[in-house]
């Protein structure tokens, strides 16, 4: 009876555990399929979300195309039959630009902004070696007798925003032409005797478009005419020798002939001179008014006073104003020996050349005096001897009222006149006269440019005036 009793327990107890494990089991399924359902509801609330925001990405998308074609369609009817428009559509992270660029060509600069640059140049002469660097539109020549072996030449005050350089060439006796050369190296041969027959120069990259370089050779006794931008001056393999060069580098202007220096040799012109300084107050009055209108002056300095006014020989040199000899001591050709002389001629093209980069090419007897020996040492280290048309006598009346009048009373087309700039009066007659002389049409030019367009000149030559 116990024995059953236990069995029966058992299989209670047994029924109880199996109708435990079914009710857990329907509870894990109940639970697995509760999650399931939350599952699909979450996946089909985030694909309802996805669907949302392409619609909403789409109709945006529409949005602006149509804005974007409304625009281009006013942008097209605002834009004249003569002229071409072409809009693009550019689309960068998910937004829609439009930008419309009209074709126009590469602006010129003007000429007026333009600025003036210049060439320095060198010759070496047979026997004699290098000579100190010449300005811009001035007179390199070798002594009376001697010819040029070698040239070299670079540009000053190169603009930063345009490319290109100078270059030169030089047709060398028997060799014929040699490389182009630039930045001051060589052409020709320094180290022979060999003489330079023709030249030949000419501006590369962006100066070229924007700038002229011209050129003359004294050649057989005579300047030739201008050559420019490569062309070839002076004449090769007929046995003739180049003994001078001239050179500048000018602004090209398309609707005109360029001319050396900028100066139109078809208007009237004078040169303004000044002696015996430079001095502290009247000469740089004298520079202010000069740049104030554009004009130039040559000013024959004596050597000893150069050292005491370097920033003012600076000066006439940034102007384009030329740098003139007048010996070093104010010597007079007829009362020292030749040998002085030249020392003295010498001297003051040193001192000039060392403040101001370039070497004086004139010289200017003082009083006037001349004499042939005095001429002939001249020659010998190729200087030409300027002289003048009209004298002010400034330094003997020291009245600018009668240095305007001595002036305004006579002046010719071609005329050297002289002054001095040491004096307060000449500066207040020059502070009339510059102005005054450019309203009547005169042209305010060195020596050297008033003589390269009316025949030149020639070391050991007196020069008073240039007529047309």
């Amino acid at each position: 009876m116990l024995r059953q009793t236990e069995v029966t327990r058992y299989e209670d107890s047994v029924e109880r555990k199996e109708s435990l494990k079914h009710r857990e089991h329907i509870e894990h399924r109940t639970r697995q399929t509760e999650r399931e359902k939350q599952r699909i509801q979450r996946e089909r609330v985030k694909k309802g979300l996805m669907c949302f925001c392409i619609l909403m990405v789409c109709v945006g998308t529409v949005v602006m195309a149509m804005d974007s074609l409304r625009i281009s369609k006013r942008a097209n009817a605002e834009v004249p039959m003569n002229q071409t428009a072409e809009v693009r559509v550019d689309v960068k992270e998910d937004s829609v630009r439009q930008t419309a660029e009209v074709k126009r060509p590469k602006e010129r600069i003007p000429i007026e902004q333009l600025p003036k640059i210049e060439v320095l140049y060198g010759i070496h002469v047979q026997d004699k070696g290098w000579s100190h660097y010449f300005a811009d539109n001035s007179y390199g020549m070798a002594p009376a007798g001697r010819y040029i072996t070698a040239v070299r030449a670079f540009l000053h005050n190169l603009p930063e925003n345009l490319s290109g350089n100078l270059e030169y060439q030089v047709n060398l006796s028997g060799s014929g032409w040699l490389d182009w050369q630039s930045d001051s190296n060589e052409a020709g041969d320094a180290s022979g005797t060999t003489p330079v027959e023709s030249v030949r120069m000419r501006l590369t990259g962006d100066l070229a478009e924007y700038y002229d370089i011209l050129y003359s050779a004294l050649q057989n006794g005579a300047w030739t005419d201008w050559a420019k931008n490569g062309e070839e001056v002076g004449q090769g393999g007929v046995g003739l020798w180049v003994d001078g060069i001239r050179v500048s580098v000018v602004r090209k202007d398309q609707e005109a002939v360029s001319y050396a220096g900028e100066i139109d040799p078809s208007k009237p012109m004078v040169a303004l001179t000044y002696d015996d300084g430079p001095s502290k107050n009247a000469t740089p009055r004298i520079l202010a008014k000069l740049q104030e209108y554009g004009g130039k002056a040559t000013f024959f300095m004596v050597g000893n006073r150069a050292m005491s006014y370097k920033d003012t020989i600076r000066q006439m040199v940034a102007q384009g104003c030329e740098v003139a000899n007048h010996t070093y001591d104010h010597t007079l050709m007829n009362k020292v020996d030749p040998v002085e002389l030249e020392r003295q001629l010498e001297l003051t093209n040193q001192a000039v050349a060392d403040v101001g980069g370039v070497t004086p090419v004139l010289m200017r007897p003082c009083g006037g005096v001349t004499n042939d020996a005095g001429m002939g040492v001249a020659g010998a280290i190729s200087m030409p001897a300027v002289l003048w048309s009209i004298d002010t006598l400034d330094w003997k009346t020291r009245d600018a009222a009668a240095t305007v009048t001595a002036v305004l009373d006579h002046v010719k087309d071609g005329d050297i006149i002289l002054m001095h700039d040491l004096y307060d009066t000449t500066a207040d007659a020059s502070d009339i006269l510059i102005p005054e002389l450019i309203n009547r049409g005169y042209q305010l030019v060195t020596v050297s440019e008033l003589a390269s367009y009316r025949g030149g000149m020639m070391p050991g030559q007196s020069y008073y005036k240039f007529r047309p």
